[in-house]
């Protein structure tokens, strides 16, 4: 081969990887541009601020200062019905309505949504689907000094005095006999007074409006004639604890899809449900040792009085002869006289 053609084909080869390795370079080197999004702040909104729903307020809520709030809101979407910051509006006029039509977080609430107290229909707007409205007559000392107000969830308890058949001093008891009532008003106020500082005035009061399911409503009817009603309040953790409480003891079935909707609803339908049964109850034993702890027995017609040395007087009145068995059935305890019947 030609000695210059060599050299020229030398010389080609050496600039061909010359190129090629820049070419290499350039490409590797030049990282595609990355587009860096800049955060800017929301538009502001160019419109008054409306009353607004902080959470989810399902029929029948009553409403308090935590339930609403003021927010912007665009002007072109603002109605007359809206409640407007500004315009002579008193948030006192809407603590204490009641929700007429389901509402959503978020959503603005209006006029016609809302049941004012004296409205007509306000307490069965209140009620919840299927429960009733029972009154339950109080006292200062047994309405927690008035410090009970509507929406708050109470505890019913019974206290009532036993006489039973004996000649022995009569049991004493109370028991929580209703769980996790909603009030609905006190006397006939549906809601919350407040004073020229916004806060909240106390008023003592004699009667309560709960609200109960149809059974509730007999079963409390009924605890009236028994003896005396006492109000206890409720703490707003008390509903979680006893709904986990009964889902970890397989009482609440919660739904086998896992859908968080379906198990919000279910949740939130348990813990406003009020309870009844597996009360739980003291006697007048558990806080003095000079009081009975069981009911006074019936005493038994003897022609002589018992021996004192045989046996001796069974607690409650009744008069023994001969030996005594004493049966225990849970908290209660009877002396039974051998051969007697139980």
């Amino acid at each position: 081969m030609d000695t210059r053609k060599v050299v020229l084909l030398v010389g080609a080869l050496f600039v061909a990887a010359i190129t090629a390795f820049f070419a290499r370079t350039l490409i590797a080197g030049s990282a595609a541009p990355q587009a860096n999004a800049m955060a800017g702040a929301p538009a502001a909104i160019d419109g008054p601020k409306v009353l607004v729903a902080t959470r989810a307020l399902p029929v029948g809520t009553i409403i308090d200062p935590a339930a609403v709030k003021f927010q912007p809101w665009p002007k072109e979407l603002v109605e007359g019905a809206y409640f407007q910051e500004g315009t002579g509006f008193d948030m006192k006029n809407v603590v204490g309505t009641v929700v007429r039509n389901a509402i959503t977080a978020g959503q603005p609430i209006t006029q016609g949504a809302l049941v004012k107290p004296g409205d007509r229909g306000f307490l069965a707007a209140a009620l919840g689907p299927g429960m009733r409205a029972v009154t339950v007559p109080v006292s200062t000392q047994s309405s927690v000094a008035g410090f009970i107000f509507p929406g708050d969830r109470i505890d019913l308890l019974l206290t009532q005095t036993v006489a039973g058949g004996g000649d022995g001093p009569p049991l004493k008891t109370s028991e929580t006999i209703m769980r996790n009532l909603r009030v609905l008003a006190t006397d006939q106020r549906t809601s919350d007074e407040k004073d020229e500082k916004g806060n909240t005035v106390v008023h003592t009061f004699s009667t309560v409006t709960i609200e109960a399911t149809p059974k509730i409503a007999e079963e409390i009817a009924v605890a009236q004639t028994l003896g005396s009603l006492s109000l206890s309040l409720r703490s707003i953790a008390d509903n979680q604890a006893e709904l986990d409480q009964a889902i970890a003891s397989g009482a609440v079935k919660l739904p086998v899809n896992g859908d968080p909707k379906a198990e919000k609803a279910l949740m939130v339908q348990l813990a406003s449900q009020p309870q009844n049964g597996n009360s739980t109850f003291s006697v007048g034993a558990d806080v003095s040792r000079f009081q009975r702890r069981t009911v006074p027995g019936k005493a038994q017609d003897n022609s002589s009085p018992a021996d004192p040395g045989a046996g001796g007087a069974i607690p409650g009145g009744a008069l023994a002869i001969g030996p005594v068995v004493r049966i225990a059935r849970g908290n209660t305890v009877t002396d039974v006289p051998v051969g007697g019947k139980k």
